[in-house]
């Protein structure tokens, strides 16, 4: 029986879905929907439906054996500061260590307590547990938290503290709790709190996506294992992320490198990947994407994550365009929605535009509409609004409304931007994808309302008459921003590649970017690799920008949904970190997530580190739905006293066990 898997991407404006031949990973069907961001579910379930109805007579519901999802949901939560009430535990932390986890500020409303407790570097116990403490701490605050995080000092050479209190807020309050250990293997320990306080808040969302997902599954008569796509690129099952979703920052960007390197078949190359919102830049050496050293970063809070290092851009087919009094056109990072889009959505628009550029009076907001969300039309939510924001949903439950019917006084304009913010309510106006459509570039949505918003552009930020204005000037104005899209996307490829901040800053990356040159020289930065272009816009933009910078462009067929089929086709990845340090005594103790073990000899430790390394790089690979029975490759970096011989010198020694393997399917094969 032949196999299927689907893959799953949900993006900032669309919601993409695939279905692939397992055995030949061949695609045989893929769908859109719009990506419905109050339940990213809806639209899940939409694009899901459409693959398989665009896949009849090659592959059924009951033939899906995997089903792999690219979310954005853990790094859009974090960003914009969502999720649930969570509880923060600091196990022996003094007041700098506190202040170095920055969660104050990444979690303003968290309740956080520090108690005695925490080990030493060597793994033993720096001061018993305080659990009356902690026990005081749920009985006060309890009530109103969802989650916990607890992060003690040295816990990765000794967990134990961290677990018992786990087994304390476990058993009194019977809520998830998120251990730094287990999130992360470094040192770090401020840096590990923040993690397991991120992870801790975002937990129940995630949860509820994968609910909601797999009843959508169920609905369509898919029976089959759910993965989620992690920042690395590599899978997990769903009920493995749904403890820690943290590790999904940077899925869908991760997922889009993946899904590159399958389309285009190269081994080393640059991937630019350009959705609506974003565009996201990244580099595959001898097939494997780099990895972010630092970890990786969401809203400004630099986490513990293993991610693919990722630059990431507000660049997309969706973003702002605005336009001075000059002509000077300008590109802001925040998403709207293209005006060609939306009267293909609400074909009242292109009424509307045409009466706008009629009107003789002020226009302040000519070419602006506000709407609700796509998924939310006709249905405001009102829950915990106050009666202003009702009145506001209200007026928008029946469409879309002209940005200066709405705004009479700044208050007004105020409270939209605000409920724009929280993702209640959306911004409509002229976007780099209207600019596509007015050239004849694009083409999937409406011409004609793309064409009244460049006009509109033109003539109340320039102040002309509705009579001076034609096709060929807003012709003018959307080569003017593809020459704003190609000069951007330029300088955010080269800072990518630079590696040097003050050479991506310098007058010669800003002339390459800009196709000039200084003086009586020409400038050119040229990528040592080819560029492969993925994301729905990267046919209309990617080809100017591999112009300006002279590099080779590779445009893989179904690159639209490269995020979707990077989803499907990614492996899962199991790493584990053990550490062998010397007492100092003639004797040395292995950590390996449990208690220290202590030996007497060196080479004895060591070949006990590379035994658990191995076991538990199978075991976690188990645990995260993969195949077990996958080779494991143990990386060993040592520390020695210098100019002693053999094993009797080892100071310190990291064992890294890393093993790839496919995801598993009912029967218990290889998808």
């Amino acid at each position: 029986m032949t196999r299927f898997v689907a893959g799953i991407d949900t993006g900032g404006t669309y919601t993409d879905a695939v279905i692939l031949e397992a055995g030949a990973q061949r695609l045989v069907a893929k769908a859109k929907a719009l990506t419905t961001r109050g339940d990213l579910s809806v639209g899940v379930a939409e694009a899901l439906a459409a693959a398989l109805h665009g896949a009849r007579g090659q592959a059924r519901a009951c033939d899906i054996r995997l089903v792999s999802l690219s979310t954005t949901l853990a790094t859009n939560a974090i960003v914009e500061g969502h999720g649930a009430p969570a509880g923060v535990i600091l196990i022996g932390f003094d007041d700098g260590m506190t202040q170095r986890s920055g969660i104050a500020a990444a979690l303003p409303t968290a309740r956080l307590v520090r108690l005695n407790g925490g080990h030493d570097h060597g793994g033993m116990e720096a001061a018993p547990l305080d659990a009356a403490g902690l026990a005081a701490f749920l009985h006060t605050h309890g009530a109103g938290l969802e989650a916990y995080a607890i992060a003690a000092h040295y816990s990765v050479r000794n967990p134990a503290h961290e677990q018992a209190a786990r087994a304390i807020v476990t058993r009194l309050t019977g809520k998830p709790v998120s251990l730094s250990s287990d999130l992360a293997q470094a040192l770090d320990a401020p840096r590990r709190a923040l993690t397991a306080a991120l992870n801790a808040r975002i937990i129940g969302a995630i949860s509820a996506l994968v609910g909601a997902v797999t009843v959508s599954m169920q609905r369509l008569g898919i029976d089959a294992p759910l993965m989620v796509v992690k920042g690395d690129g590599s899978l997990a099952a769903a009920q493995a992320i749904a403890l820690r979703p943290v590790e999904t920052i940077l899925s869908g960007p991760a997922a889009s490198v993946v899904g590159a390197r399958f389309l285009s078949g190269l081994d080393d190359f640059i991937v630019a990947d350009m959705g609506g919102t974003t565009t996201d830049i990244a580099v595959v050496e001898n097939g494997q994407p780099r990895l972010s050293q630092d970890g990786a970063e969401a809203g400004g809070f630099r986490t513990m994550v293993r991610a693919i290092d990722m630059r990431t851009c507000g660049l997309g087919g969706d973003s702002e365009v605005e336009l001075d009094g000059s002509g000077a056109v300008s590109l802001n990072a925040r998403r709207i929605v293209p005006l060609s889009l939306l009267a293909t959505r609400f074909p009242a628009v292109v009424a509307s535009l045409r009466g706008q550029l009629l009107h003789t009076g002020p226009a302040a907001f000519a070419g602006r509409f506000a709407l609700l969300p796509f998924a939310s039309a006709g249905a405001p939510e009102h829950a915990g609004r106050g009666e202003a924001d009702r009145c506001l949903l209200q007026r928008l439950a029946a469409g879309p409304l002209p940005l200066g019917d709405m705004v009479t006084k700044p208050s007004q304009l105020r409270a939209i931007e605000r409920l724009a913010r929280l993702g209640a309510v959306q911004l409509a106006g002229f976007t780099p994808s209207d600019a596509a459509h007015v050239l004849d570039r694009q083409g999937q949505w409406s011409r004609a309302a793309a064409v009244l918003g460049g006009a509109l552009l033109l003539r109340w930020r320039q102040m002309r008459s509705a009579d001076e204005i034609d096709e060929e000037p807003v012709k003018a104005l959307a080569r003017k921003v593809f020459e704003a899209m190609t000069q951007k996307s330029a300088r955010v490829l080269i800072a990518a590649l630079a590696g040097d901040a003050a050479v991506a800053a310098s007058p010669f990356a800003d002339a390459a970017a800009r196709g000039g040159g200084m003086g009586q020289l020409s400038v050119s930065l040229r990528p040592r690799l080819p560029l492969v272009g993925v994301g729905g816009p990267a046919p209309v933009f990617f080809p100017g920008l591999a112009e300006r910078l002279g590099c080779a462009l590779v445009l893989p067929r179904d690159g639209d949904a490269a995020n979707a089929i990077g989803a499907a086709v990614g492996l899962v990845r199991a790493r584990v970190v053990v550490e062998v340090t010397s007492s100092g005594a003639g004797g040395w103790r292995v950590h390996d997530g449990g208690a220290p073990l202590a030996f007497d000899a060196p080479d004895a430790a060591l070949a006990h580190a590379r035994a658990r390394a191995q076991a538990l790089a199978r075991a976690q690979l188990a645990a995260l739905g993969g195949r077990a029975d996958a080779p494991v490759h143990v990386e060993t970096q040592r520390s020695d006293i210098p100019g002693m011989a053999g094993d009797q010198g080892l100071v310190s020694a990291v064992l890294v066990a890393e093993c790839l393997a496919p995801a598993l399917t009912p029967d218990g094969d290889a998808a």
